[in-house]
């Protein structure tokens, strides 16, 4: 096949899956922020509700390292491809049967059960998901270009983000707060299952990384991949984990956060809002594209650990500005914390396979990104909770700053192994 051809069906296909995957997450995370509450766990605390929204919404990632390592497994072992698939009918499967589900007014405590079974199932596709996306462009990447083509599946997240939000706004705009809570926020769920048909169509027409085919020529997989990585590359893993905390951070609390913060705390309508939020993300993408052009031309190192004491500078400021009071101080706080996200998300495709060999790559950066996502986004919108109720809203960028910090550390201290696209 043409070179040029391939690598655009390969970058297609890392972008169409993860802006599938991020999709189904965001509209998860949108509707926790503003309906999940009230319909699943009935209380006269509003705050309650929204706690509890929140621990739903945490638990997804909580799954996601145990799909990282069932993924990763077979990732390394019997290839990239196969797992990929797997792994977006997962995740699409599970978000679908989000739509369906009954409310506790129906059936009582079952319809919460219900939700956090779904919510396990979600985080456990996309356990494997991210990992095996970036190892799709990475591996494939021509030498000098892995940064670039790493940041094909990290603009899957803008991506999806639009669809998600922009697909809420215009229900908000067409629906009544009544419609909209009675069957208005199943939309989403259910048009989720046209991007899963795109993104596994997209998927079942690419073939195996060179880097792999090459690995398994040379010696047989290893039984079990994450024994060896444990025994092998602990240090690693550790850096990984912490290099990937300041993104997830920084993009839970600029969305899920601050979205169920602006509309009860501020009071901001919903719609007006998530329109915000929209044109904000522009800046998530355009620091994408920096940082992979900037890492290809210095190094993925330097633009990471930049984007990392960026976030750590942020978490100074972001508190006092969401809570200005002024939509159009809001605005920017938000949309240059999502440019600086894309400096600390962007890197990370290209980044983390350096830091492990190919027969354990999978589950390597599979295992560091979720564990990772577990202290940087499970514990965002929660610990941003209970900050701003302990200390006010300037509070809420302690997280921020901690996290920027815990990610610079860990790419100072990382090991360096080899090129992305060495076997």
């Amino acid at each position: 096949m043409n070179p040029i051809r391939q690598h655009g069906r390969v970058l297609t296909a890392s972008l169409v899956g993860t802006a599938v995957e991020f999709y189904d997450f965001y509209i998860y995370a949108t509707a926790a922020a503003l309906v999940i509450g009230p319909l699943f766990f009935p209380t006269e605390s509003q705050a309650a509700q929204t706690l509890l929204s929140f621990m739903t919404f945490g638990l997804a990632f909580f799954a996601r390292p145990v799909g990282a390592v069932a993924f990763g497994h077979f990732g390394d072992r019997i290839g990239r491809k196969s797992t990929l698939v797997a792994s977006l009918m997962l995740m699409g499967g599970s978000t679908l049967l989000i739509a369906f589900l009954p409310t506790y007014a129906i059936a009582g405590w079952i319809a919460p059960a219900l939700l956090c079974l779904l919510r396990f199932g979600q985080g456990f596709g996309l356990g494997g998901e991210w990992g095996g996306a970036a190892l799709l462009a990475v591996e494939n990447a021509p030498r000098g270009w892995e940064a670039r083509f790493g940041s094909a599946p990290q603009l899957g997240a803008p991506l999806g983000f639009f669809f998600a939000n922009g697909l809420f706004l215009l229900l908000g705009l067409g629906l009544s707060d009544a419609d909209f809570a009675a069957w208005g926020w199943r939309v989403p769920f259910l048009a989720s299952a046209v991007l899963v048909g795109v993104g596994l169509w997209v998927r079942l027409k690419i073939g195996e990384t060179p880097s792999f085919r090459e690995a398994m020529e040379k010696a047989p997989p290893p039984q079990v991949p994450i024994s060896r990585l444990l025994r092998g590359h602990s240090p690693a893993v550790l850096a990984g984990i912490a290099g990937v905390v300041a993104c997830f951070a920084i993009f839970y609390l600029a969305t899920t956060f601050a979205l169920s913060f602006a509309t009860t705390a501020l009071g901001y309508a919903k719609q007006e809002f998530l329109a915000v939020q929209l044109g904000a993300n522009t800046f998530f993408a355009l620091g994408i594209l920096v940082a992979g052009y900037w890492a290809d031309k210095t190094s993925v190192r330097r633009v990471l650990g930049t984007g990392a004491a960026l976030t750590a500078v942020l978490g100074m400021v972001f508190g006092t500005g969401l809570g200005s009071g002024s939509l159009a101080v809001v605005f920017a706080t938000l949309a240059s914390s999502l440019f600086i996200m894309g400096l600390a998300y962007g890197p990370l495709g290209a980044w983390l396979p350096t830091l492990f060999p190919v027969s354990v790559r999978y589950t390597g950066i599979s295992l560091a990104f979720n564990v990772g996502g577990i202290i940087g986004g499970a514990l965002a919108p929660f610990a941003a909770a209970w900050l701003a109720g302990v200390g006010g809203t300037a509070y809420v960028g302690v997280f921020l700053t901690l996290a920027g910090a815990m990610t610079l550390a860990g790419v100072q201290f990382s090991p360096r192994g080899a090129e992305p696209g060495e076997a």
